[in-house]
């Protein structure tokens, strides 16, 4: 039997293995994606909060103002570029592990600083019983949210000197709707488009078209994808094609949508897109 001080020390080990994962989604700055209030959340007077799904992982609901937390490469490994990591989460949340710091994290292990942009989302009644409300009535979310993306990149590019990667050298992931807002950046005009980007299991794929100047993309989606379906990326991957632009495409046979189903390719997604970074120098 285990004695008095022996327990304690067990627990306490055990409470600061559990506290590691906060600490490594705390990003080294938050900063703001735009100088005051975002343009169209004028009216906005609800607070943002931070809930847990059933299984325990951190969403962001009711984000008013966009921010891009940062976490820079160990400096021993950082080759000058920097992603912009936009979550999924339907327009309402914000899956900030793993679709967020999960893969910021990653791509820290590959050399790259990371950004994860929370932009804004569709607003969640939080008063139980509350009488339905639509504070945003009349305005498009989901454009206000590809806004943000815009301007995310204008404001990486910027930053890129004082943060120290190279201004030619930002990228952007989206997943579902993140794949949404990352897209509507690709066909943006060029001040606010990303040097590379990849669209996971992206919302709206195929009704993008390549701009002059698009750059380099990366796609994966699963053949069993019940929320978005796999067209949209078959259609993405052919007018990059069409367009003699640099483009991958995975298909996994299955994964379902978020790549929740494991045991298939989707388990080694990132792998796939490290392969892709290093073929594309980046």
């Amino acid at each position: 039997m285990l004695g008095r001080k022996s327990a304690m020390r067990i627990r306490l080990f055990t409470l600061l293995l559990r506290a590691l994962p906060l600490c490594a989604q705390q990003p080294a700055r938050e900063i703001p994606v735009y100088p005051g209030v975002a343009p169209g959340s004028e009216n906005w007077t609800w607070t943002e909060r931070q809930v847990t799904t059933a299984n325990g992982m951190p969403m962001a609901q009711n984000v008013v103002s966009p921010v891009l937390r940062y976490y820079p490469a160990p400096a021993a490994k950082r080759n000058g570029s920097v992603m912009i990591v936009a979550p999924g989460g339907g327009f309402r949340n914000l899956m900030m592990s793993y679709e967020g710091v999960d893969v910021a994290r990653r791509m820290n292990e590959l050399g790259l600083d990371a950004f994860v942009l929370k932009y804004r989302l569709t607003y969640t009644d939080t008063k139980t019983g509350a009488q339905p409300v639509n504070p945003q009535a009349g305005q498009n979310i989901r454009e206000l949210a590809a806004a943000d993306g815009l301007q995310a990149v204008r404001v990486a590019r910027r930053m890129a000197a004082e943060l120290g990667y190279k201004a030619d050298r930002i990228g952007m992931i989206g997943y579902s709707a993140g794949g949404a807002v990352a897209l509507a950046a690709v066909a943006g005009p060029a001040d606010a488009r990303p040097n590379f980007a990849a669209a996971i299991y992206a919302a709206d794929a195929g009704k993008i078209l390549p701009p002059d100047g698009a750059p380099p993309l990366f796609i994966a989606v699963s053949a069993d994808d019940q929320a978005v379906g796999y067209q949209g990326s078959l259609d993405l991957f052919s007018a990059w094609r069409k367009a003699n632009i640099p483009v991958e495409l995975h298909v996994f046979q299955t994964g379902r949508h978020g790549f929740v189903n494991k045991g298939g390719g989707a388990d080694h997604y990132l792998d796939r897109l490290e392969e892709w970074l290093k073929v594309n120098g980046f």
